[in-house]
């Protein structure tokens, strides 16, 4: 149950997710600096260390929703999704990323789509795992959206899709300011369809924005659902140089 925007700009983008969790759920930790195969990476985490958003140092980024509209699911000792963006946090390709992929036990893992953003390339790719094939597809480089919700993903993904589509339509689309006012919204109500979302067993339980720019890299993290949060004030903001080997041209 999830919401990721990608903003696409001539140099960098902008990223930003809403996790939708049980409210019985531990709450996820802040994002921090982690060491992965020598590349820095930033990621929030599940307190058993899983994660569903990274940014290494070279302006890549991983994003994992859950994919519902796949009915099957793994019945006996289940490998977390939280574990599929950490293994590929540090990759800067999207072939070093699927040979990893590749050798996970995904026999184990239940359905998901797997977002992966390159920045010095400007390239952007879809896996999708439906516990028989491992699909790879390339997204073209532009503003867009990805939506996963556990009750009714279809009909999530229409009313979603029809906010984004509105809002695309604003004069600020596409700053940073836009893309908050996007991820705190409750239109057409609050509820199971908003992209803040609202229901009596779960929510939007926090909010990832990342930005990636010519020169450095940010994530910006808010423990809370978009809407009670002050997005102005950065509850949790961390900052990378880029790489100097995979700078933007």
């Amino acid at each position: 149950m999830c919401t990721v925007s990608f903003v696409a700009r001539q140099r960098g983008y902008l990223l930003a997710m809403n996790r939708d969790e049980k409210l019985s759920r531990a709450k996820g930790l802040p994002p921090r600096p982690i060491s992965v195969e020598g590349r820095t990476v930033l990621c929030p985490s599940e307190p058993g260390g899983g994660t569903w958003i990274a940014l290494n140092d070279t302006g890549a980024a991983f994003a994992l929703v859950n994919w519902y509209s796949v009915k099957s699911d793994v019945k006996t000792n289940p490998f977390s999704r939280g574990g599929i963006v950490k293994a590929i946090s540090a990759q800067t390709s999207a072939v070093e990323a699927s040979k990893i992929l590749e050798q996970l036990p995904l026999r184990q893992v239940n359905p998901f789509r797997l977002i992966g953003i390159f920045s010095k390339q400007k390239e952007i790719v879809e896996w999708r795992w439906d516990l028989s094939a491992l699909v790879c597809q390339k997204r073209p480089w532009k503003t867009q959206q990805w939506i996963s919700s556990g009750h009714d993903e279809p009909q999530a993904q229409r009313v979603r899709s029809k906010t984004f589509r509105a809002a695309f339509r604003q004069k600020s689309a596409g700053s940073s300011t836009w893309l908050r006012r996007l991820h705190r919204s409750h239109t057409p109500a609050c509820g199971p369809f908003s992209t803040c979302m609202h229901r009596a067993d779960a929510a939007t339980v926090s909010y990832t924005e990342i930005a990636v720019t010519s020169s450095r890299t940010e994530m910006f993290y808010y423990p809370d659902a978009p809407c009670q949060c002050a997005l102005k004030a950065k509850t949790h903001e961390h900052q990378m140089p880029l790489s100097s080997a995979n700078h933007l041209s």
